[in-house]
């Protein structure tokens, strides 16, 4: 339970944060906020917001520190190995059945990039077991963010062997460099590219996409940006376009009567 100059000061510290690093604050679950400013304020060791407010003014390097708690979420590769499992037998197949051109997949949120490599991964491979191996002419794959660190981080592509833990042996060993830090081989880089993106102040990327991928990002906004978010969605999305969400998150408000369940379990959707 909060006090009323607790809530005051930590209302100040998001205007703060929301004012000198344009981070929309307001679209946010408050407890996430808390969580995460907590994480910073245990380890500067202070108690209250207002002293974490005075400590951020002329540190640059806390800001720094701050923002990547508020922004950076844990992944792996091929995290959720039975969502990834769907799409590597029913939607990538199937999308490069039906798309003709460049099929355009956006991974939105996608933090250190674990995520848009696995997803080229999936798209090589079903080339490969169809007999038309695929290129970046063929399949884009565009991991957006808003944090800059977590962007060059994914730049790099190199992981640990921690990020590999629900990586399938087969993938692991054919399309990723061996030992550690490891990265995924040329011909699965140059399906991907990235780019820093707001997804709340900022429209979809350019284009169009054919599958968006969204996981684990939507369950730290308040209902109403959620709503917006899947309306962009789904103008992003041609019909019978695909979309993703996390093991926790699904679809609320009008915009569910615009999709049909590819697989409700894994959260994967289909745009009517």
């Amino acid at each position: 339970m909060t006090n009323g100059i607790e809530d005051k000061d930590f209302a100040l510290l998001t205007a703060k944060i929301a004012r000198e690093r344009e981070f929309r604050c307001d679209s946010y679950k408050d407890k996430c906020l808390r969580r995460r400013i907590a994480v910073r304020m245990r380890a500067r060791g202070v108690h209250t917001y207002a002293d974490y407010a005075r400590i951020l003014d002329g540190d640059a390097v806390e800001w720094d520190k701050l923002m990547d708690a508020l922004t950076i979420n844990v992944t792996k590769l091929f995290r959720n190995w039975e969502t990834y499992e769907v799409l590597a037998d029913r939607i990538a197949p199937a999308l490069l059945a039906e798309v003709p051109g460049q099929l355009r997949v956006w991974s939105a949120g996608c933090s250190s990039g674990e995520e848009p490599y696995s997803l080229a991964t999936l798209f090589h491979r079903a080339g490969e077991r169809a007999g038309r191996p695929v290129g970046p002419q063929r399949v884009r794959v565009l991991g957006t963010d808003i944090d800059k660190r977590s962007l060059e981080a994914a730049q790099r592509g190199l992981y640990p062997e921690q990020a590999f833990a629900d990586a399938p042996k087969e993938y692991r060993e054919r399309y990723f460099t061996p030992g550690y830090p490891s990265g995924a081989l040329p011909a699965i880089r140059s399906l991907v590219a990235f780019e820093r993106r707001d997804l709340l102040l900022e429209p979809p990327p350019k284009g169009g996409h054919h599958l968006i991928v969204c996981r684990n990002v939507l369950i730290y906004f308040d209902r109403e940006t959620q709503e917006s978010l899947f309306q962009r969605f789904h103008d992003a999305l041609p019909p019978g376009g695909v979309l993703v969400l996390g093991k926790v998150e699904t679809l609320i408000g009008h915009i569910r009567s615009r999709f049909a369940a590819i697989d409700a379990r894994e959260r994967i959707y289909r745009k009517l």
